[in-house]
């Protein structure tokens, strides 16, 4: 069991690692924004359910791997930014329609579930991350490094799951105000869009060493 300095020395860590938005973060609110706070807030359970997997590798050594093989890495790398652009192609390319229309019906909980849980799972700079960040609060003599992994990890996941459900209902309060505006739609699909698409451009591009 860590102690309680480390443990607290972690979630001040933790937190402002979180505050700060990434790819899982820019997808939750863009799927809260677009469909409502239920679904930014299904969008966060995906999202975490993939950072369980991050955090049971990270445990399990396969981060290690990951690390050491250049073949594995880019594999994982490029997978998650073909993921992204195909997110942001798809915003492009759907249809306006009429301004005056209604808002297209939310995806379905499956699918806002799965988007976050891929976005997230695909993004090896998050198994880099658990790889790096996680040691750093291990002390061997309080017992199995890999059971305070699997600790930090669920601290890691619990915190997460708060700050970005905040995003999503900040996220979805402001797009309740702005969800009928039919001129806001062609908008909001173009920005979207060009999120997704320059997100998933820069994991293509971006060394595996930058954050």
């Amino acid at each position: 069991m860590p102690g309680y300095p480390a443990i607290g020395l972690f979630l001040l860590a933790a937190l402002v690692l979180l505050l700060i938005p990434g790819p899982a973060v820019l997808n939750i609110v863009a799927c809260s924004a677009t469909h409502g706070r239920r679904a930014g807030l299904v969008c966060v359970l995906g999202t975490h359910a993939a950072t369980l997997i991050h955090v049971t590798a990270a445990a399990a050594g396969l981060s290690a791997l990951l690390v050491s093989s250049a073949l594995a890495l880019s594999t994982l790398k490029y997978v998650g930014a073909a993921y992204l652009i195909y997110l942001g192609a798809q915003a492009l390319l759907t249809k306006d329609g009429d301004e005056q229309a209604p808002m297209p019906a939310p995806k379905r909980s499956g699918e806002l579930f799965a988007q976050g849980f891929w976005v997230n799972l695909l993004n090896p700079k998050t198994a880099l991350f658990f790889f790096a960040f996680l040691p750093q609060f291990l002390d061997p003599a309080r017992g199995s490094p890999a059971i305070q992994i699997f600790i930090f990890g669920a601290l890691f996941v619990t915190l997460g799951s708060c700050t970005d459900g905040a995003y999503a209902l900040l996220a979805g309060s402001v797009g309740h105000w702005i969800r009928g505006d039919g001129r806001f739609r062609r908008v909001r699909r173009v920005v979207t869009g060009g999120i997704y698409i320059g997100l998933g451009l820069t994991a293509a591009f971006a060394s595996p060493e930058k954050k």
